[in-house]
């Protein structure tokens, strides 16, 4: 099948790729012409794990980018819409890009005979497919609903682990308004092992966002437990260990920390609750959800105080800024309000991530920033481990290079050592 993907960031790149690894020709659409020009080149234009590979091997081939939406549309037979969603300030999300992106699409589609279908990828509250852009479509290409199909296929994968996810998928969901439509998407995972959820637009929508919003509920559940069984002298982690083992609950998330970031789970639960406001619906649980990972990472904070007091000229060292491991992405990272409130009270940051120290640096031109592990402890007189990334979980010998030897987990990464003075954030 010929397939062109509308926008080269996250989930478009990744899934342009993957669908090439299934045997597609794949067009890949962006107003960035450097981003082009990347995917061209067979570079990607941002990291995930196995990325570089599936561009090399496809680019040029099956794999190819352009700025051109009528090319890209005259050439494929299904459109992918995998634009961002930023929040906007209440919280709801921005469809700005997803609106340009549909009246293109409609744009370049009114001179196309062939029968077309438009997907939307890009997270969405539920009604936007059929009632944001379906009518941008039909009013740029001049044709209507059935003259071309319309669907929504939600994405499913995690920072870090998106190529292994779209490939060994255990949901593929397809909303559509027409039988023809949703068949023609499913026919694209046909290479993949694993059962179809076919329903209508509003419901795969809202399919992404319950998904991703009980995820966040396990974190900010366990989470508050966790807070609550530090003052209690209690091991929460024994506690979650046991809880996990029941078949109603599972073990997935249920380990406390600093909380929840990334591009989904704090966008996707704000424009739930911002949805749910609009309905006249007050969403309590998940604005407490919401209040709970935001309180969290001050929670470092408070610890560090305890344990330091007065923190003006004390150097503070930051293991890890991306979001999670395995990526470089620090949107909604917990480093963040961290270092903001380090810097607030005064304290020298010294930090280090293995990946995401030049995407900081954008947001924090004033810290330092290291090569190593090492080089962030040196003459440290407290460390706060931020990021679950492997090469934490190594560390010894360089915490002897610390002025004091204090390390706040707010991971449960360390094993805690008879010279240093060890505080879990939630143990």
């Amino acid at each position: 099948m010929r397939i062109s993907v509308i926008g080269t960031g996250y989930v478009g790149t990744v899934s342009a790729a993957c669908f090439a690894q299934l045997g597609h020709e794949v067009i890949c659409v962006d107003i960035d012409k450097s981003k082009i020009d990347m995917i061209n080149a067979g570079i990607p234009p941002i990291y995930e794990e196995g990325l570089a590979e599936l561009l090399e091997k496809h680019a040029g081939k099956k794999l190819s980018g352009t700025s051109d939406y009528r090319y890209a549309v005259m050439n494929s037979d299904v459109s992918f819409i995998c634009v961002g969603t930023p929040s906007g300030p209440s919280g709801n999300i921005e469809l700005g890009i997803v609106k340009a992106a549909s009246a293109s699409l409609g744009d370049a589609l009114k001179d196309k005979k062939d029968y077309h279908v438009i997907v939307v990828k890009s997270t969405v509250v539920p009604e936007t497919t059929e009632k944001v852009v379906l009518p941008i479509i039909e009013k740029y290409s001049k044709k209507r609903s059935g003259d071309f199909g319309i669907a929504m296929n939600p994405e499913f994968l995690r920072e870090g682990k998106a190529i292994y996810d779209f490939m060994h998928p255990d949901k593929i969901v397809i909303g559509s308004l027409d039988k023809k439509a949703g068949d023609l998407v499913a026919s694209l995972y046909s290479g993949l092992d694993c059962e179809i959820t076919r329903t209508n637009p509003r419901t795969a929508e809202m399919i992404k966002y319950v998904n991703n919003a009980f995820l966040a509920t396990k974190i900010s559940f366990s989470n508050e437990i966790g807070n609550i069984c530090k003052q209690l002298d209690i091991n929460t982690y024994e506690v979650m260990k046991a809880v996990g083992k029941d078949f109603r609950i599972g073990p997935h998330f249920l380990n406390s920390g600093a909380g929840f970031g990334g591009s989904c789970f704090p966008k996707d639960v704000k424009a739930l609750i911002g949805k749910a406001k609009s309905i006249g619906y007050e969403p309590l649980i998940l604005e407490s959800v919401i209040k709970v990972n935001e309180k969290q990472p001050g929670r470092m904070v408070l610890l560090l105080k305890k344990e330091l007091g007065d923190l003006k000229c004390k150097k503070i060292a930051v293991l890890g800024l991306a979001f999670k491991n395995d990526t470089d992405d620090i949107r909604e990272s917990r480093a963040i309000p961290v270092i903001n409130e380090l810097l607030d009270n005064g304290a020298e940051v010294s930090a280090y991530d293995p990946m995401a120290n030049e995407n900081m640096s954008r947001i924090f031109g004033n810290i330092k920033y290291n090569s190593s592990a090492a080089d962030a402890l040196k003459e440290a007189d407290a460390c706060l481990v931020m990021t679950e990334w492997d090469e934490f979980k190594k560390l010894n010998k360089e915490f002897d290079m610390m002025e004091n030897k204090l390390i706040i987990d707010g991971r449960h990464m360390l094993t805690p050592r008879k010279d240093t003075k060890y505080v879990g954030l939630c143990w």
